[in-house]
Formats: structure tokens, C-alpha cells, sequence
């Protein structure tokens, strides 16, 4: 039997992180080039540090690069644009890491032919999976965007600090952040153990002027009741926090994949999401059980669910799906292991990419602050986040 009674933490980090500055960058560049070639193939990885951006990868797409890897006329200069663009719209004009003044490098090339014949469709075959591996996704109602509660507020409260940040307020700089305990009862979160935020500030700032910015924040965003006298608080527990950013310490796409998913409340099979096409089933497959995972938990029927999807490189159908309802179902589980990949065309990564719509440059806004548990929006953006299967969920059962 599950514990009902118990402290769970998780973390966030802004936008202003050295590796998700990384992930902002590498998911740029997928914006781009799927805004070039909806079929694109895309694998970007970036490091950031002092001052620099190196860019590394395989590409494969119309008006970008041709078979013999030639770069489309002027799209490395629209690269550097977009990835100046990235560390200037997060607001890094420091000596250390500057929009205008970092030394950029550019080392994508061309997908290799081995990996493009295993992926792409034949008159005989099906679109294969980019790579094998196993996918998770998870629905908690313990809060109304049905994701854990601690990442929630992780979230929330890295989120206005920014807010604050690009509306003026000039003590705060880009790099930050949090953490968040808390206490549960019966399995739902009543209170804040600890709260633990770290930002980086202007010269001179004291702890406890960062304390009186980022206190009344933290109150905000959590519940009514929540903080209590017995809440424990660290801001900027090591006393100085000036140095930030890839001045501070490097930055790699793909180093978050925790803060990313669902703060450590669920599985994870290891892949990162951004830099990555979405025929690269690390990513597509993962949102594809994000999606039924929600819409099992708004559907009634269950309080938790997770789902796990496997793949093999070159192949379709997924492996294998697994569905956990952690003991809190009104169905049957092994029914919904069958009849779920049927709701999205079977879960190959051809039918996942349709079904969500997925082949649009909607990447860029999921590399801070998490991949779910964000409102759908009009242009597609969080296509995994709606709940249009609730009604055929609840007629299943």
C-alpha cells in the first residue's frame, strides 16, 4: 500500500540557467528549421559558457542543408540571429555572457544515412522510431494542471521572479533557483516544509534585500495556508549570488530532464526533449503519454496514472505500454494498456506527430519552466496538454 502520509520535494531552474539556456537555444533551432521544412530532421545540442555558444548535431531538411552538406543560402546567419536572439530576449548583457559580444560556434552537419534509412517511411514500410527507448508520462490531481504540486509551485515561483525581472526590476538577474518541500496528508499536499530559492542579483545587493523580493513571491504562488511558522527558508543560503549564468558555470542541453518532466514524482527513461525533432520518440512518445496520462486522471478515472511507452530504432509500433494507476483506478488497467494506443492512431511516432500536430515550430516556449502542465494554445503550442479524450475515456469505462 502506498504512503499517504509523507515530505516530497522538487526543483526548478529559470530561464536564465546556464543549461536551459542550452535547452532554449538547442529548441531555436528546431523552431527554425521546422518553420523551413515541417519533415526536418533535427538533433541540436549546445554548450554555453563564459561568453561563448557552440552549437553541435545532425540535420536534415529542405531549405536548409543539401545531400552533399551545403548550407541553404543565408540560413547560418539566420542560426547566430536566432541564437542571439535566445540570450538576448532572457536578458544577458553581462561582462561575462552578452547577446551582442559571445563568440558563437557552428558545428551541426547532416544526419547520417544510417539513421535516416531506419526513420523515414517506403512504399513497404512505416515511419520508424528515431532511436529506441522508454517514455513515461504522469497525471497527478493534486493540483489543477494535474502535475505534481511541489513542481508546480517550483515552477510558479521562477516564473514571476522573471515576470518581475522583465518588468523592471533591476536587483534580479537571469539565472536562478527553487525548491520546494512539502508535507502530505492522505496523499495531498497541506504545507510548505522548506522553501529554497537562489537568484542571482546586481552588485551589492544584500541577502536580506533579496530575501524582501523573492519572499512575498513565494506567498503568491503557493496556497492560501500553505506557509506556516514552521516553514524553514534559505534565500541565497551561500549569502552572494552575483557571478550567474554560463558565466558561472557551463551550460548543456538536455541536463534538466527532471525539472523538465514531473520533478522526480515519476519515472523517467532518460531522453531530453530539447534540440530534438519531433520523430525522435525521446520527445514525441513522451508528450503521447503525458496526454493519455492526463486525460485518464480529468476523466475521473483514477487519482494518479502513469503510463510507459518502449520503441526500437526503425520500428513503429511501440514495444510495449505499461499503465499504473498507483492503486487509486475505477478501471481496469490492463484495459486501458490496450485500448489507449488506439485513441492516437496506435502510438507509432507517425500517428503521435499527427495526432498532436507536432511537425510546427512550437518548441521554443517548452525549454523553461517546464513541458507540462501548461495551457494548449491556439497555434498548437502544448497540443499534449488538452483533454479531448475525457468523454471517450469515461464511456470505455
Amino acid at each position: 500500500m502506498s504512503r499517504t502520509t509523507f515530505y516530497f520535494t522538487s526543483e526548478s531552474v529559470s530561464e536564465g540557467h546556464p543549461d536551459k539556456v542550452a535547452d532554449q537555444i538547442s529548441d531555436a533551432v528546431v523552431d527554425l528549421f521546422l518553420a523551413r521544412d515541417p519533415e526536418a530532421r533535427v538533433a541540436c545540442e549546445t554548450l554555453t559558457t563564459t561568453n561563448r555558444v557552440v552549437l553541435a548535431g545532425e540535420i536534415r531538411g529542405q531549405n536548409i542543408m543539401d545531400t552533399n552538406g551545403n548550407w541553404a543560402p543565408g540560413i547560418e546567419a539566420e542560426i547566430e540571429r536566432v541564437v542571439r536572439d535566445v540570450v538576448k530576449r532572457i536578458g544577458y548583457e553581462q561582462d561575462g555572457f552578452h547577446w551582442q559580444t559571445l563568440s558563437f560556434e557552428n558545428h551541426l552537419h547532416g544526419q547520417s544515412a544510417d539513421i535516416a534509412v531506419g526513420v523515414d517511411s517506403t512504399d513497404t514500410k512505416d515511419e520508424g522510431a528515431g532511436d529506441q527507448g522508454i517514455m513515461f508520462g504522469y497525471a497527478s490531481n493534486e493540483t489543477p494542471e494535474l502535475m505534481p504540486a511541489t513542481l508546480a509551485y517550483s515552477h510558479g515561483i521562477l516564473r514571476r521572479l522573471a515576470e518581475l525581472r522583465h518588468g523592471g526590476e533591476t536587483a534580479l538577474e537571469p539565472d536562478a533557483k527553487s525548491q520546494v518541500s512539502l508535507f502530505y496528508e492522505d496523499g495531498k499536499p497541506v504545507r510548505a516544509s522548506s522553501i529554497v530559492v537562489s537568484t542571482q542579483h546586481r552588485k551589492g545587493l544584500s541577502q536580506a534585500e533579496v530575501a524582501a523580493i523573492v519572499k512575498p513571491v513565494v506567498e503568491a504562488v503557493l496556497p492560501t495556508g500553505f506557509i506556516t511558522n514552521e516553514t524553514v527558508w534559505h534565500i541565497n543560503p551561500t549569502g552572494v549570488f552575483e557571478i550567474g549564468g554560463p558565466d558561472g558555470d557551463s551550460g548543456l542541453t538536455g541536463r534538466k530532464i527532471i525539472v523538465d518532466t514531473y520533478g522526480g514524482a515519476a519515472p523517467h527513461g532518460g531522453g531530453a526533449f530539447s534540440g530534438k525533432d519531433p520523430t525522435k520518440v525521446d520527445r514525441s512518445a513522451a508528450y503521447a503519454a503525458r496526454y493519455l496520462a492526463k486525460n485518464v486522471v480529468a476523466s475521473g478515472l483514477a487519482d494518479r496514472c502513469t503510463i510507459q511507452l518502449s520503441y526500437a530504432i526503425g520500428v513503429a509500433q511501440p514495444q510495449s505500454v505499461h499503465v499504473d494507476l498507483h492503486g487509486t483506478g475505477k478501471i481496469d488497467e490492463s484495459l486501458l494498456e490496450r485500448e489507449l494506443p488506439a485513441m492516437i492512431g496506435g502510438a507509432t511516432p507517425r500517428s503521435i506527430r499527427q495526432h498532436l500536430g507536432l511537425n510546427k515550430p512550437i518548441y521554443g516556449r517548452t525549454a523553461a519552466y517546464g513541458h507540462f502542465g501548461r495551457e494548449p494554445e491556439a497555434d498548437g503550442g502544448f497540443s499534449w496538454e488538452r483533454t479531448d479524450l475525457v468523454e471517450r475515456l469515461k464511456a470505455l469505462a
